[in-house]
């Protein structure tokens, strides 16, 4: 697969890479720009295989009013840089890219294990991922990587309270199941800040991650088979 501009060769240079996030960001819209209704959304999630030295990442296609699995694919490709904190998208796009060209058809709205927005330099996987390919993307990430929630979140499931970093919001605690630690979302591309909670929200059932990604997650893991 060609890299495209955006997506460069790595040679070691990460100063490069930082500056062109910082470029990339500032094409991410903060606006809806996905189908009403959703006809179909995805999940997808990157693993790593012998000691990191293949990047696997998996892409599962939903029935967005169902929650059926219309189609689901693995890519396998060589790891083309070190894990760097912060540049993490440039280390999974290509294989991404690859699980989402095997699809049968493209989502209306991609979920994507990361974060979005939610970034030192507002480019994280999701928002990368977006650009790239022109879809609405969310990010759903496990963990703060930057920012902090300056009001205490609510224990009930779907509560949900502002991430800040500075006086920006760059997106959501989300508490999708009570008892466990909120997930961290934050738009990607063509997604709104005030439509992200809610989007995601829309699809958890009993789990902590919503369905596109806990099935992606399985997938990029191995623990599909189960």
């Amino acid at each position: 697969m060609d890299h495209k501009p955006d997506l460069p060769e790595w040679h070691g240079n990460g100063d490069a890479m930082r500056a062109l996030q910082i470029e990339l960001a500032r094409q991410v819209s903060l606006r809806d720009g996905f189908a009403k209704p959703l006809r179909t959304v995805a999940g997808f999630d990157v693993g790593f295989e012998e000691a990191g030295s293949i990047t696997r990442a998996a892409a599962v296609l939903l029935d967005a009013s169902t929650l059926a699995v219309i189609d689901q694919q693995v890519a396998c490709l060589p790891t083309r840089m070190p894990y760097i904190p912060g540049l993490l998208s440039f280390r999974e796009l290509p294989a991404l890219l690859e699980a989402l060209n095997m699809l049968s058809s493209p989502p209306d709205l991609a979920f994507v294990d990361g974060h979005g927005i939610a970034h030192p330099r507002r480019l994280g996987i999701a928002a990368h991922f977006g650009l790239v390919t022109g879809l609405p993307s969310i990010g759903v990430g496990k963990s703060i990587h930057v920012g902090e929630a300056r009001q205490a979140l609510h224990g009930m499931r779907g509560a949900f309270t502002p991430l800040r970093d500075g006086r920006e919001q760059i997106g959501w605690l989300l508490r999708s199941k009570p008892g466990c630690l909120p997930l961290v979302i934050s738009p990607g591309h063509k997604v709104a800040m005030a439509s992200a909670a809610e989007l995601v929200m829309r699809f958890v059932t009993t789990y902590r991650l919503p369905e596109p990604t806990r099935l992606a997650d399985r997938l990029a893991s191995r623990r599909d088979s189960h």
